[in-house]
């Protein structure tokens, strides 16, 4: 397989998002300590040890995939088919002559079996819609055409594993059938012989045992998902999926390509084999996910599967269909040898859902759904969040709405500090414009600086102003801004969910109404604000580009963060304003007219 460069799998926006906001805050913070220590000049009035993925010839995934190539699996190399007895006696022949269908049906999902390989040819999931609206078909049909569709089985021996994988089985049931149901599906030439049988019920997990024999010995098969998620249709969309497993109650997830500053690219190599135990393991992508659940997890592994395929099948380049590669996930999980039996959990990354569904040692699935760094804030705040939907208001947005005003009333004390240590700054202003200019023109090395810094705090302590006061509610609102992109880019709960003129919280704002109300919001926030401790050029320069840059960061992000950050403005812009008018400030407006006046004259 042809090394990805598809350019949509760079650095996740949530780091992008961090650095942004981290290079904003200290730009704000710099600004302001050197307008505090040296002033304007005088105008004329800011890992651990993890278990390490190894394939069949024993070489780590790491270290396979640093490779100039991802090393798969020789499939010769695996020693995991026994020698056939030589008095074995050949099997009756068991095949079908032609193909047929069988449907599995419940008010969750209707899924869709060919006869040819016992395997999925399609699995709709009723409650959940495509980008067009559509009941939501969770198997990707152009990349399972190439590369395989769902249970179908993984062997290490290619020539094997074709013929296995475009067998006509036998099956149990021909037609359709409503859940609770077992469907099982039988092939054998006389010396190979395979058996597959699952059983469904109303939920999202499934009931899966096969086997497979040759020469009456058996074969390791591990059942797979082999080609990614229907949802996945854009770059961005294939560059959310993962490989994801629990062991020894540590969580591992693997994206196709891994991009890191200090080193080079890696990527996950197909063929990939990770032994067990394991708790659970399988493929996802933003809010969808597969998880095989192994009956006997100290004899489960895992094998990755890693493909490449065009974006866009349709681009009349050759290069830059070439160029434009999606990774295409999967995974096949089973016994290392014998019969395999486990259970299979298809369906959405709901918290709740996946709190419900348990692994063989008793640990839930809920570790599926990431929340990323600042998962410490974003998962609690979804859980309020929740909370509030489920209890209080129905509408996802509105809720928003409301935890957002829930919080800004808990910070109110801190920025009403701010507020006041704002209007304080421009009492003082006088005093510190008058140390400035009689230490102007001196160096920063000058002994003399140290007496200027203490003359300006002296004045601060005196008026009970704190000078960094003014990034304070900025600085803690941040990890929430982080903590809802995180929150709104990984629950279902949220996907397609709507909102006044928004059809989709998790998605952008397809008016960008949201974005432009929060550089209009800032705009006006900023003019109200009082900006002490910088010439009118820097001020002004501040309250033009800062909305502008929000604005821009802001234009494509999840239509639900622009609602939290809308609201957070707008709260902000009626505290400003009716602290503005307050007694404080009046007396402190009426201090400085009176300068004014005296200093005219």
């Amino acid at each position: 397989m042809n090394e990805l460069k598809n350019p949509e799998q760079d650095p996740s926006t949530e780091k992008r998002l961090l650095l942004t906001f981290a290079l904003v805050i200290a730009v704000l913070f710099g600004s302001q300590f050197l307008m505090q220590r040296f002033g304007p000049k005088a105008a004329p009035q800011a890992a651990s040890a993890t278990q390490q993925p190894v394939n069949a010839s024993g070489t780590s995934a790491s270290s396979a995939a640093t490779q100039a190539e991802p090393v798969a699996i020789p499939e010769t190399s695996a020693p995991l088919v026994r020698a056939a007895k030589a008095d074995a006696p050949a099997a009756p022949v068991k095949q079908a002559e032609g193909e047929t269908t069988t449907i599995i049906e419940s008010d969750l999902y209707r899924i869709t079996f060919t006869n040819r390989g016992a395997q999925v040819k399609s699995w709709i999931l009723k409650k959940h819609k495509d980008d067009k609206g559509n009941p939501l078909d969770l198997i990707n049909a152009r990349a399972a055409e190439q590369f395989g569709y769902p249970l179908s089985l993984y062997v290490y021996d290619e020539a094997l594993r074709n013929k296995i994988n475009s067998a006509m089985f036998v099956p149990s049931i021909v037609g359709e059938k409503k859940a609770p149901a077992t469907v099982s599906f039988e092939y054998s030439d006389g010396a190979v012989i395979v058996r597959k049988s699952f059983a469904f019920d109303n939920t999202f997990t499934l009931k899966v045992d096969t086997s497979v024999t040759k020469g009456g010995s058996p074969i390791s098969a591990f059942p797979m998902w082999p080609s990614g998620f229907g949802d996945q249709v854009t770059g961005p969309q294939f560059a959310t999926g993962r490989i994801e497993w629990e062991h020894s109650d540590k969580i591992e997830r693997e994206a196709a390509t891994t991009h890191n500053f200090t080193s080079p690219n890696t990527w996950i190599a197909n063929g990939n084999t990770i032994p067990g135990p394991l708790n659970w393991a399988g493929a996802a992508d933003q809010y969808f996910t597969v998880i095989f659940l192994p009956e006997e997890p100290n004899s489960a592994a895992l094998v990755q599967l890693h493909h490449a395929m065009p974006v866009d099948p349709n681009e009349p380049d050759l290069k830059k269909r070439e160029k434009n590669q999606a990774g295409i996930l999967g995974t096949a999980v089973g016994k290392m040898s014998g019969d395999t039996s486990l259970r299979l959990f298809v369906g959405p990354k709901n918290l709740s859902l996946l709190q419900s569904v348990h692994a063989a040692n008793g640990a839930s699935l809920s570790g599926v759904v990431d929340f990323g760094f600042w998962s410490f804030i974003a998962k609690p705040l979804f859980l309020w969040l929740r909370w509030t939907q489920q209890h209080m208001i129905s509408n996802w947005g509105w809720a928003i709405v409301f935890v957002t005003l829930v919080i800004n009333a808990v910070l109110f004390p801190l920025r009403y500090s701010s507020m006041k240590s704002a209007l304080l700054m421009q009492k003082v202003q006088p005093e510190v414009n008058a140390i400035n200019r009689r230490y102007q023109g001196i160096k920063l090395t000058d002994p003399r600086q140290q007496e200027k810094q203490r003359e300006v705090q002296e004045i601060y302590k005196r008026e009970g102003i704190n000078p960094a006061g003014g990034c304070v509610p900025m600085l803690i609102q941040f990890p929430f801004l982080i903590a809802f992109y995180s929150m709104l880019s990984t629950v279902n709960e949220l996907r397609h969910a709507p909102w006044m003129w928004v059809h989709d919280l998790s998605s952008p704002d397809p008016w960008k109404l949201l974005p432009l109300t929060i550089i209009v919001t800032m705009f006006v926030m900023q003019r109200i604000t009082p900006m002490t401790g910088m010439d009118p050029a820097q001020a002004k320069m501040m309250q033009t580009m800062m909305p502008l840059m929000m604005g821009l960061i802001s234009w494509n992000l999840p239509a639900g963060l622009g609602v939290y950050w809308v609201t957070g403005n707008l709260i902000g812009f009626v505290q400003q304003y009716y602290m503005n008018r307050g007694r404080n400030a009046q007396t402190i407006r009426g201090q400085i007219m009176k300068r004014e006046q005296r200093r005219r004259k």
